[in-house]
Parts: C-alpha cells; sequence; structure tokens
C-alpha cells in the first residue's frame, strides 16, 4: 500500500503519541508498504480551523496514496479540508480534546464530531478511546484498537530487586509528564501534605503560568525538602529516576491512554492514575494500581499513606505491575491491527 501520514509538528518529537505514530510508520515499511508524511506547522486551536480556507493547504494534501493516516491532533486543519481531499481517511485518535474537562469542551466536541464525520476509519490507542469514538458516531466496525508497546526502556530488574526496593523509606514517588493542568500535578501535591514521601517530578513545561502555581503549592505547603523538579530527562537519567522509585503518581484528569503507567510498571511501579480515561486498560484497581477520581487528593494521599505503611504490600502490587508490563502487545501486534484497517478501507471505500 501507499500510505500517507498527516500531523502537526515533526514525527520526530518525543511525546508518547509522536512516539506511537513513529512506530505505526515503522511497521508498515517494515511490512513493505511506502509512507509519505506531511508535517503541518503547530497551531493553535482558532488558527488551526482557519487553515480549511486555505488553498494551499489542500494542494499540499493532494498526493497519491491509497489511504492517508492523520494524527487526530490536528483536526483543527483538517475539519473541512478533508471533504476535498481524494483519498480514504484514517484518523489516529490518542485522545479527544473533547474529553478533557474545561469550558471549551463543547466547543471541542462540536468540531470533533464533524472532523470524524470526515474520515473513514479511526485507529484508537485504547478500548476508552474506541468508545469515545463511537459515541461520536464513528462506526465501531470502522475502528481498530491498537494499544502502544511499552519498549523504551524494557529494564533487567528481578524479582528480589523490586522486594527490597519496597522496604526503603521515606517513600519515593515519582511523576512523569507534561506539566499542564490535565496531569493533575496540583493534585499530587495536595495530596503529599498529608503523608511522609518524597516525589521527583520529572517533565517539560506545557503551560508556565501553572509550573508557576504548583511551585507556590510546594512553597506554600512548605514541601520544598520533599519535592524535586528535574525538567524533561534523557532516557538514560530518566530509566535511573524510575529504577529508583517505588510509586509512580500521574493522577491525570484524563488519558486517552497513559503509555506512562507502562513505562512506570517496566521498572515494577505500581501506578496511581484517574479513572477518567484510557488508564482502566492498564490499572487493575488494587491489583498493579490504584484508580482515583479526577481531582481527589484526598484518595492520592490515602492510597500513599497505605503503601507507605506497608512495605509487603507494596512489593507485592510492584510484582503484579512488573507483570503487566510483560503482557503489554508489541509493537508488531499494533502494526498489524492497523494494516488490516488500512487495507479494508483503501480497497473498500470510494473518495467522493
Amino acid at each position: 500500500m501507499r500510505v500517507g501520514l498527516t500531523l502537526y509538528g515533526s514525527i520526530e518529537e518525543r511525546s508518547g503519541g509522536f512516539r506511537y505514530d513513529r512506530k505505526l510508520v515503522e511497521q508498515l515499511q517494515a511490512a513493505g508498504d511506502t509512507v509519505e508524511i506531511i508535517e503541518l506547522p503547530w497551531r493553535d486551536y482558532h488558527r488551526g480551523l482557519l487553515d480549511n480556507a486555505s488553498p494551499g493547504l489542500r494542494q499540499r494534501l493532494d498526493v497519491d496514496v491509497d489511504v492517508m493516516l492523520q494524527d487526530e491532533l490536528a483536526h483543527p486543519s483538517l475539519v473541512h479540508t478533508n471533504r476535498h481531499l481524494p483519498y480514504p481517511i484514517v484518523s489516529i485518535v490518542h485522545h479527544l480534546r473533547a474529553s478533557e474537562p474545561g469550558p471549551l469542551a463543547p466547543l471541542y466536541r462540536a468540531v470533533e464530531r464533524r472532523y470524524l464525520d470526515t474520515v473513514d476509519g479511526v485507529v484508537c490507542n485504547s478500548t476508552v478511546t474506541r468508545d469515545v469514538v463511537t459515541a461520536l458516531g464513528v462506526d465501531a466496525d470502522a475502528t481498530a484498537v491498537a494499544p502502544p508497546a511499552c519498549d523504551q526502556f524494557d529494564p533487567d530488574i528481578d524479582e528480589e530487586t523490586i522486594q527490597r526496593r519496597a522496604k526503603r523509606r521515606p517513600l519515593q514517588v515519582v511523576f512523569v509528564g507534561n506539566i499542564e493542568p490535565r496531569k493533575g500535578l496540583d493534585t499530587l501535591v495536595e495530596a503529599l501534605t498529608a503523608v511522609d514521601a518524597e516525589l521527583t517530578v520529572v517533565g517539560r513545561t506545557v503551560e508556565e503560568s501553572h509550573v508557576e502555581d504548583v511551585r507556590g503549592m510546594v512553597d506554600a505547603y512548605g514541601l520544598d525538602d520533599r519535592v524535586t523538579f528535574t525538567g524533561e530527562l534523557l532516557d538514560e537519567e530518566l530509566a535511573r529516576t524510575l529504577r529508583e522509585s517505588q510509586v509512580l503518581a500521574v493522577p491525570s484528569r484524563y488519558e486517552g491512554f497513559g503509555i506512562v503507567y507502562l513505562e512506570g510498571m517496566s521498572f515494577g511501579l505500581p501506578a496511581i492514575a484517574s479513572r477518567a480515561g484510557g488508564a482502566t486498560d492498564i490499572v487493575t484497581d488494587g491489583e498493579n494500581g490504584v484508580l482515583v477520581d479526577p481531582d481527589d487528593p484526598d484518595a492520592v494521599a490515602e492510597t500513599l499513606a497505605r503503601l507507605e505503611a506497608d512495605p509487603e504490600r507494596l512489593g507485592v502490587m510492584s510484582q503484579a505491575a512488573r507483570r503487566r508490563y510483560e503482557q503489554q502487545p508489541s509493537w508488531a501486534e499494533a502494526g498489524d491491527r492497523v494494516r488490516r484497517l488500512l487495507s479494508d478501507i483503501s480497497t473498500t471505500v470510494v473518495p467522493t
């Protein structure tokens, strides 16, 4: 097949969504397909919507492919443009903006519903994401759930090391993610006031004002000696930090999937995650982690306190976390699922 991929920014960017797109491209190429990548400039939401009036964008997207993949993140620029394109379209949905809480959610829902009406199929990274897109009108038979593999680190860590680490105190908690309101770092910092634990925050700043707010909370609560901000880390440094931690806590307000939970589990770290979104595909509550409601610092604090007080329980959950990581499907399996969907759509859909 001749496959296209349209996305905002560069496919070489480091976030989980871009890595997912890269890996799919690699799997398609390994199967003998050609892939033409079209990288569009980053847009804020309203500027992206204006792109739909651009003849230049349509001309750039008028390429000779059997089927076009689109990263749904670029939907503002494509919601109307897609109606003028000469090929079947399959969207890769990591998570919908309409699923994020906030005053603009109704706007996002309206635009994303219209965008999904222009595509012929959808690749979903989780069953939760599939449920969301089908609720917006996508035919379930035109979807493929292809969860990402988790091979970024694949550390060699044995049961004895995990059990020994579980006994160390104070409890070592790590947060990994972009520092923005959706990730729930403020919830985690508030929870830390009620438990004897130390927190390492790893991630790049997405919203400077939010970082300032969180740092202000750390100062106000007197947590300066227990919270460390590292910024974004190289893979080797991140692996070292995860290996030395005991619990991964990212109580997001919403996650389409949450590859970071699996990355922590590869090091035997049970995850504290929100039950709002795709983390429920990864975290089994009470077994390899704990699911909490969004914006519930008391639940996060209670979970951390239980793990801090019971090293044996922490060790059991850590072993279960490692086993969950080992059960995750490979990129080859994800690629096969996506390729079957692309093949079906490219041979059955006649562009209008």
